[in-house]
């Protein structure tokens, strides 16, 4: 049974097995707004500040080794609530995130090009902002030209109702929800767009 503590090495190989030929031609495009942000200059330069890096580590949880489905309730910054039943019956990306994060700069754009690609196919994301207020949370949508909603969790409600699968100061984490609800998969630290896909075509599958 893996977990939240499972050899990373172990886990990348079954991420490539998962995702073949498709993660063998990674490749990471940043958008031109990204490649001129100063914060996300930092991420790839290795500067990290404002945030407790995680080390890019995937794990992926067995169908039969997921634990119950996570049980998430909360406000999004445009006044809607997101209830455990909104969970059900699709694949859910939550990305855990905040504006200072730099690598959470870099990945937004691919992001939200997963976003577009899956989103026809019963995929949804959301963010999860641990920090900002509602102002600094949509300027940094407005600038990725991020078009999922987020949660506004200062107060910590989905951080909790993921505890023990997300590090409170290891930011960005994604995580990606089984159909049913349960985590299916992990990234720590900032995404690989040809990594997260395979993760999140392995859940759309099942």
């Amino acid at each position: 049974m893996q977990g939240p503590n499972s050899n990373p090495n172990t886990s990348r190989r079954s991420v490539l097995a998962a995702g073949g030929a498709a993660l063998a031609a990674l490749t990471l495009g940043l958008s031109a707004c990204a490649q001129e942000d100063a914060l996300a200059k930092q991420a790839r330069a290795g500067d990290n500040k404002n945030y407790v890096a995680g080390d890019g580590s995937v794990t992926e949880f067995a169908a039969e080794d997921r634990k119950a489905a996570v049980v998430i309730k909360g406000a999004l910054f445009d006044g809607s609530t997101v209830e455990p039943a909104d969970l059900l019956g699709k694949v859910t990306v939550l990305n855990f995130w905040f504006a200072a994060c730099a690598p959470c700069r870099v990945e937004a754009p691919l992001l939200e090009e997963l976003h577009q690609e899956f989103k026809d196919q019963g995929v949804q994301f959301f963010g999860v902002n641990l920090r900002d207020e509602k102002a600094t949370a949509e300027a940094f949508d407005k600038t990725f030209g991020l078009t999922y909603p987020s949660f506004n969790d200062k107060d910590g409600g989905v951080l909790l109702a993921v505890s023990g699968l997300v590090p409170p100061g290891a930011v960005p984490t994604t995580l990606v929800l089984d159909k049913g609800g349960r985590v299916a998969s992990r990234v720590l630290g900032e995404i690989e767009k040809g990594t997260l896909k395979a993760l999140i075509a392995a859940a759309a599958a099942e």
